[in-house]
């Protein structure tokens, strides 16, 4: 079994390769049972949460029984780790063999997360965003900014790059590495004049009260929401589901778990039905994106099982290769 360090991640993937890959097992598919997730409560501090998300090759599907894959990752998210300069995501991926159950390897999981996590809003963003957003605001100074503004800009001609937080100094912090690996990255200020020149909004945090106002959306914006994995977090305020055309990364997922999706579909400013689609049915093209300049689109993803069992395929055949 190999043992494979995020640096190893990283010199395993791309990512232009890696939204291919993930567009490839969204139109493919395969067997992800709706993630198990879990309360740690604690007498002291706020709770943590425990992740389970198996997945495994659909044979059936493949018309196969020969080779394939299971995989599972294991995660933990903790807030109070911020305060003590840890990330709050931690996580293993164990990925077997599909027919015999051996371990084939075992991936640092908080960086195929990071890695998946933003492929597959890039992926989204495809479909989604207009062809020539330019201009990119990333809400949120944690580990997965600059994943995402790497992973827009792959797919995007991204000219400009606005890193917002709400302490200034982190998301300077984000734009100084970007600056660094020559991306045109620079901290924000005004987070309201920020949502009103973005083409392409990507929000990473775990916010219970939303900070995108979708009546400051310029024409034409895409949304792309990332950080609240719970019914209680939201980043996008009624307004911003309303002008939006919405659509997932999975059905089950979001409509379960997302409170972005969840809690618009409780008070009825969505409508099960007005969620266009989801990245299976993108990938196939079975719906379509983006149907004008002028309108604004909205992505909510919760994470797929699918996502990291295809991107741990894609790890360990590039480590074991060499």
């Amino acid at each position: 079994m190999l043992t494979i360090s995020a640096a190893e991640v990283d010199q395993a993937l791309t990512f232009p390769g890696l939204v291919e890959t993930l567009r490839t097992a969204f139109r493919d598919g395969a067997v992800q049972p709706v993630r198990h997730h879990h309360a740690v409560e604690r007498p002291d501090g706020a709770a943590s949460t425990l992740l389970l998300m198996p997945a495994w090759t659909d044979f059936n599907a493949a018309g196969s029984s020969a080779g394939g894959h299971i995989g599972v990752k294991i995660v933990t998210v903790s807030p109070d780790n911020n305060a003590i300069g840890k990330p709050a995501v931690m996580g293993l991926y164990l990925l077997l063999d599909g027919v015999t159950g051996e371990p084939q390897a075992l991936i640092d999981g908080q960086r195929l997360t990071q890695w998946r996590t933003a492929c597959a809003s890039a992926l989204a963003a495809s479909y989604l965003a207009r062809k020539d957003a330019s201009r990119l605001l990333v809400i949120g100074a944690g580990a997965l900014s600059s994943f995402l503004a790497k992973a827009h800009s792959a797919v995007r001609p991204i000219k400009s790059i606005r890193i917002w937080n709400r302490t200034p100094a982190s998301a300077e912090k984000v734009a100084a590495a970007l600056r660094a690996e020559g991306l045109p990255a620079s901290a924000a200020g005004d987070l309201e004049t920020e949502l009103g020149e973005a083409d392409i909004v990507s929000s990473a945090t775990i916010s219970t009260a939303p900070l995108i106002k979708g009546a400051l959306l310029r024409p034409g914006a895409h949304v792309d929401l990332v950080g609240g994995f719970t019914p209680q977090m939201r980043e996008s305020d009624d307004d911003a589901i309303s002008r939006a055309r919405v659509y997932v990364d999975t059905r089950a997922g979001a409509t379960k778990e997302a409170g972005d999706i969840v809690q618009p579909l409780a008070s009825g400013v969505l409508k099960l039905e007005a969620i266009v689609a989801d990245l299976h049915e993108l990938a196939r093209g079975e719906k379509q994106g983006r149907q004008s300049d002028s309108e604004v689109t909205l992505f909510k993803s919760v994470g797929a099982a699918l996502e990291d069992l295809a991107a741990g395929i894609a790890v360990y055949k590039a480590v074991s290769a060499r």
